[in-house]
């Protein structure tokens, strides 16, 4: 859907309510408040979740990559990955062909609050879907791959300001 010549105009240039960032904020917020509750009970932050299902996903992962596919930084990173291992939720390993590297992967105790959130998390998105329909949550998600892979091929592409 593009903008028209119409609806641009009708869109301030400082209606910050309406700007790109703001409505994808907004839209996550929207998602994110049927989920807290669940994380309220497990006892785990958003960013700790985020951690704990690619762990989980990829069975051993590189603390770097890690970082990355959960999309928190570094020393946001390492303090999660303390605090879930003192719970005994990840199991951390320093890698033997590079001993700088530490390797993640999911403990007993982490696999079986999964486990438990499971059922729970299975609703949520049931009751999202039942809500938006999944071919809109589908498209939502096609839409939002499309504009992220545009938006950092754009950002390679772009001359340095040098």
């Amino acid at each position: 859907m593009s903008l028209t010549k119409h609806s641009r105009e009708a869109i301030a240039p400082f209606d910050t309510p309406r700007t790109l960032p703001n409505a994808l904020l907004r839209a996550r917020e929207a998602v994110m408040d049927r989920y807290r509750p669940m994380l309220r009970g497990l006892d785990v932050t958003e960013q700790q979740w985020r951690v704990l299902r690619v762990v989980q996903e990829a069975g051993e992962i590189d603390a770097t990559h890690l970082a990355r596919t959960a999309f928190v930084l570094a020393p946001t990173l390492t303090r999660i990955l303390k605090s879930l291992e003192a719970r005994d939720l990840i199991t951390l390993r320093t890698d033997a062909a590079d001993r700088r590297r530490t390797q993640v992967s999911i403990g007993t105790t982490g696999q079986a609050l999964l486990q438990e959130a499971s059922q729970t998390r299975a609703q949520i998105l049931s009751e999202i879907e039942a809500r938006l329909g999944a071919d809109r949550i589908a498209d939502l998600l096609e839409m939002l791959e499309s504009v992220t892979r545009d938006l950092a091929a754009s950002h390679t592409d772009a001359p340095d300001d040098k």
